[in-house]
């Protein structure tokens, strides 16, 4: 008898979290003990958007210092209220065509594992988000305090490299692994009509 309520509970539990909207487009979504609502946001002039926790904001320069202490830190850092979960994205000054996309993010993993070869690497893999090319990765890292979980992508931007990262927390990974996947599957990309341009 207590084996069959164990199992009606489990399938209660499962049918609750199922009842939860997960789609980060349609509503507020639970993550972890909380609900975050997200919103689509526009950086560089609106060539990129991207949905984002409404509740994140600029990373005070103080923290960025801290966080990111190399020169090249991220031009864009969304970050929630304790600084450990953050969204990131930089414009990087190197040529980058839609069908270089699945080299590079080759190369750019490949690089990272060589950097820390404590690293461990989980999927990695290139996506068509509405008309771009989005090569991406995810990995654990060590760091000071425990693990740290990133998700990495990569798209062109008007013939230059555009990177967006996800980072938390290990302890946090299984809760928002999921919602990092879908902040990327919302980018949308304008660019200049390059036919003009040549014209």
């Amino acid at each position: 008898m207590e084996h069959r309520d164990e199992k009606i509970l489990a399938l209660l539990n499962e049918s609750e979290k199922a009842s939860v909207p997960l789609n980060i487009c349609t509503g507020p979504v639970r993550v972890g003990s909380r609900f975050y609502e997200f919103e689509q946001q526009g950086f560089w002039d609106n060539k990129v958007c991207l949905f984002i926790p409404k509740e994140f904001e600029d990373m005070p320069d103080h923290l960025r210092a801290v966080k990111y202490p190399y020169q090249q830190r991220p031009q864009i850092i969304k970050s929630d209220e304790t600084g450990g979960i953050n969204f990131t994205l930089s414009r990087v000054d190197q040529d980058l065509q839609d069908q270089w996309v699945k080299q590079l993010t080759a190369g750019m993993k490949a690089t990272i594992k060589k950097t820390n070869p404590a690293n461990v690497f989980y999927s990695e893999g290139v996506e068509m988000v509405g008309e771009k090319q989005v090569g991406y990765f995810d990995f654990k890292s060590p760091a000071l305090d425990g693990f740290l979980y990133h998700l990495m992508f990569f798209l062109a931007l008007e013939g230059k490299m555009v990177m967006g990262t996800f980072c938390c927390p290990f302890a946090e990974y299984g809760e928002w692994r999921e919602i990092a996947f879908q902040v990327m599957r919302t980018v949308s990309v304008t660019e200049e009509n390059e036919g003009e341009e040549q014209g």
